[in-house]
């Protein structure tokens, strides 16, 4: 009877405390001693978490296989994080969710909102990992608490989501296009190992930043028969040979291989490792991401529409078959073989270069300098050198296209048509895209 007693008075003794608890926080999420929100000084770790978090669900539901399509995935997140972090208390302009006027005069969580915003796009695009995304925003929402500004903060995170998921809808992404490669000298033959083309429907993607995927196509190759030609095709046949007599320092073949990873997974985990030394709130963190990773997926879009429109082989192809190019100052090598495996998808530009520019030039803006040093390690590196330091992001992104060259994989032409397309790429996001409010 005593436990009886005892078991009854405890549960009535927790109903009191949850009624408690409810009305104390119906006002406002938990704060610290110090009175700051629950995250404090470290909302923005939200962004870093929510960023790995990507990485990690689109590595389980295909190993992350396909950039292409990763790089709208983390654009998309991103962006949502973004305009619900600036629904719930406006700094910088909305990217797809704009809040009504009564969804404005509740204060809200922004950093709940951000994690509702990742948490709701991740959980529909790839729905068979929603219980790998869920426990990361419950870890959250645990930590902050409950009452009317986190609710307010749930409801813009899930309007920020939505109106990313309908605004992408119908962006082209599912759509398919056949291709046959061409026959005549200069045209793409498929690569050893591959016999397809990787997604050519990606030069009709809808943009994020750019007008149009043509935008900002980059001019013509050199003609075969040219002197600039024949000087690229003999650079990367002498330093990008997967022979023993490469004419390549032992740090070029290191670099080849360091860079040889995605470019948006790596410009992504340097732009997390920089966070850890270079303060920002909540907000500039979120425009930060938002803004690299979506000039890094227009990146691939514009590129894939210069490759589809100009067609051009690769150094494998053009080596071995120079005797066609009609070039004097080129000899065939039939077999030549590339340091590194070459991608399935045409030459110029190079798509690599470009992402690691457009990314070089938003980080360099966001964080106040170009010349900010980092170091950082690379799942593509060889085991002897697995880590390597940088003193600016634009070194960093010359030396990522460089390695294109050393690895056999690009004419040095594409490597700098790329770096072109990416600068122009990330400097009209910076103009355009995600601006200062205007507070006057």
């Amino acid at each position: 009877m005593t436990n009886s007693f005892r078991s009854r008075g405890f549960r009535h003794t927790l109903v009191a405390l949850a009624l408690a608890g409810l009305t104390a926080s119906s006002q406002a999420a938990p704060v610290t001693a110090s009175g700051r929100s629950w995250c404090a000084d470290r909302c923005d770790q939200i962004v870093l978490d929510w960023n790995l978090q990507t990485h990690q669900v689109i590595k389980a539901a295909d190993g992350y296989r396909d950039p292409m399509s990763a790089s709208r995935v983390l654009a998309m997140v991103h962006l949502a994080m973004h305009d619900a972090v600036n629904a719930a208390q406006p700094r910088y302009r909305a990217y797809a969710y704009q809040p009504g006027v009564d969804d404005t005069r509740t204060s809200a969580d922004a950093a709940v909102a951000a994690a509702v915003a990742a948490h709701d796009v991740l959980a529909a695009l790839y729905p068979k990992q929603k219980d790998l995304v869920r426990v990361a925003l419950d870890s959250t929402l645990l930590d902050a608490g409950i009452g009317t500004t986190v609710e307010a903060g749930k409801k813009h995170g899930a309007a920020a989501a939505a109106a990313m998921l309908a605004k992408r809808a119908n962006d082209g992404s599912n759509a398919d296009e056949a291709y046959q490669p061409g026959t005549r000298p200069g045209d793409y033959r498929y690569t050893p190992g591959f016999d397809f083309l990787a997604a050519p429907h990606w030069r009709a993607v809808a943009p994020f930043t750019m007008r149009t995927p043509d935008q900002f196509r980059v001019t013509a190759p050199p003609a075969l028969a040219s002197t600039q030609y024949a000087a690229a095709l003999n650079e990367v046949k002498a330093t990008g040979s997967k022979a023993a007599d490469a004419q390549r320092s032992t740090d070029q073949t290191q670099y080849a291989a360091y860079w040889y990873e995605f470019s948006d997974s790596g410009w992504n985990r340097i732009a997390r490792g920089v966070a850890r030394t270079r303060p920002q709130d909540l907000w500039q963190r979120a425009r930060t991401f938002a803004l690299l990773n979506a000039v890094m997926a227009d990146a691939y879009i514009a590129g894939w529409d210069s490759k589809m429109h100009y067609n051009l082989w690769r150094p494998v192809t053009a080596i071995q078959q120079a005797a066609r190019d009609g070039n004097d100052a080129t000899t065939a090598d039939a077999g030549w073989a590339p340091l590194l495996p070459t991608p399935p998808i045409q030459d110029y530009p190079s798509t690599h270069s470009a992402l690691g520019a457009a990314a070089a030039v938003v980080l360099a803006q966001s964080f106040g300098s170009d010349n900010v040093p980092f170091t950082m390690a690379s799942p593509s590196a060889l085991p002897e050198a697995p880590a390597r330091s940088f003193t600016s992001f634009t070194a960093a992104a010359k030396e990522n296209a460089d390695s294109r060259v050393r690895a056999g994989l690009h004419f040095r032409f594409a490597t700098t048509a790329g770096l072109q397309l990416g600068e122009r790429i990330g400097q009209q996001a910076l103009t355009y895209t995600l601006g200062p409010v205007n507070t006057r």
